[in-house]
């Protein structure tokens, strides 16, 4: 049952949603990792890299369709390095004269392009199946028994508990709103005025909102304090991790490096 729905959590009884946390987050992180490594170029290893993330997918029954519709939100923040096809100096493709300048689009730096996107897309799946199949209190205790640092664990705890009363103060903003504008016939159906008098209410509101969520955070902070927080998230123990586990985190690990070394041995 979801939480909230800004939670991705999807809980099944797959196979990968068994698997102990401390496992699938390093495996998450190997992967990752690995295919960052993975040499500019190397397309049958990203079609490996591929096919072994969408195998995951279907293990874990999170539904396919689900991971690449949210992994598409990766592609915006990838033409970031689009500068990269022009300005990598090789083989010159295509060329457009823009006086006095003249702007080329290059072999080499079309191919890192293309494998930043490519990669970016991939590891960002892996990151959605990690997240979709393991409750987000699970990922922090995870995190501290991997050996990530107590602040960065309590922050990253905080900003995700805090992202749901912000969510809340604004949706009590909208229904606010909605309850003091009147409907005309000149706006289409749209509550409120004109265009202008909607986005200067909007503006407002944001400013509402940050004062709101400061003082709220404030009010949420003393209820902690009071109740004996020292910035550790106190939690059960975990169970000791399986034999099946350390197996699969063995042959997975091993899967990735011969991956890496197969890239590196004909693109490296």
């Amino acid at each position: 049952m979801h939480i909230h729905f800004l939670d991705p959590y999807r809980p099944h009884d797959s196979l990968i949603h068994q698997l102990d946390p401390r496992i699938k987050l390093v495996l998450a992180l190997a992967f990752i990792l690995t295919n960052t490594l993975v040499p500019n170029g190397a397309w049958p290893v990203y079609v490996l890299l591929f096919t072994l993330i969408l195998s995951v997918e279907i293990l874990s029954e999170v539904g396919v369709s689900y991971v690449l519709k949210r992994s598409a939100l990766a592609f915006p923040f990838v033409l970031a390095a689009l500068p990269l096809v022009l300005t990598i100096p090789g083989e010159v493709i295509f060329s457009l004269p823009v006086r006095p300048w003249t702007i080329s689009m290059t072999y080499p730096g079309l191919v890192r392009f293309i494998s930043i996107a490519i990669k970016s897309w991939i590891s960002v799946q892996a990151a959605i199946v990690l997240a979709a199949s393991t409750p987000f209190p699970d990922l922090l205790v995870a995190m501290r028994a991997i050996g990530v640092p107590r602040l960065l664990v309590s922050i990253f705890g905080l900003m995700w508990r805090y992202l749901f009363v912000l969510v809340d103060e604004a949706n009590r903003l909208m229904r606010a709103r909605a309850a003091r504008s009147g409907y005309s016939g000149r706006t289409r159906g749209k509550s409120g005025g004109s265009l202008a008098w909607r986005a200067r209410v909007t503006g407002g509101m944001a400013g509402n909102l940050f004062l709101r969520a400061i003082e709220r955070s404030e009010r949420i902070y003393m209820a902690m304090l009071s109740r004996g927080y020292d910035g550790e998230a106190r939690s059960l123990p975990l169970a000791r991790i399986r034999t099946a586990h350390w197996v699969t985190l063995f042959l997975s690990v091993t899967l990735l490096v011969i991956l890496l070394s197969f890239a590196y041995l004909f693109w490296g």
